[in-house]
């Protein structure tokens, strides 16, 4: 087998779709861990989409990733806020809300948090 992997996230591990079909999780599982992309549909926000299925009153995940296309405002817990877009980089600690800016999709890669988003508590 030689040191070369190459996939791509329509066809994905596992995909997860969110609340009321505001977006949806692609995973591909890898020897480093899961990397996911994960595109947020205008009007998507945390504390509304993924909150019931997470179950926590934030999102308790650690992101490190990569923006795409869209953009999207993400608040910490604290108050502390930033807006993010097309071609930033990001890395929030867990304790945020977030949401989608604008009428276009938000499309995020991430190579730390999104193993367990979206995912239903418990399991």
């Amino acid at each position: 087998m030689s040191g070369i992997v190459h996939r791509g996230f329509d066809s994905a591990d596992e995909t997860r779709q969110f609340e009321d079909g505001k977006g949806r999780l692609d995973l591909l599982n890898t020897s480093h861990g899961p990397v996911g992309r994960a595109v947020f549909e205008p009007g998507w926000q945390w504390s509304q989409h993924i909150k019931p299925i997470a179950g926590t009153d934030s999102c308790e995940a650690a992101h490190v990733g990569y923006v795409v296309s869209g953009r999207m405002k993400i608040v910490m817990d604290d108050g502390d806020s930033v807006e993010a877009g097309s071609g930033d980089f990001i890395q929030i600690d867990p304790g945020h809300d977030a949401w989608v800016l604008g009428d276009e999709p938000c499309v995020v890669l991430d190579w730390q948090g999104y193993g367990d988003f979206a995912k239903p508590a418990g399991s």
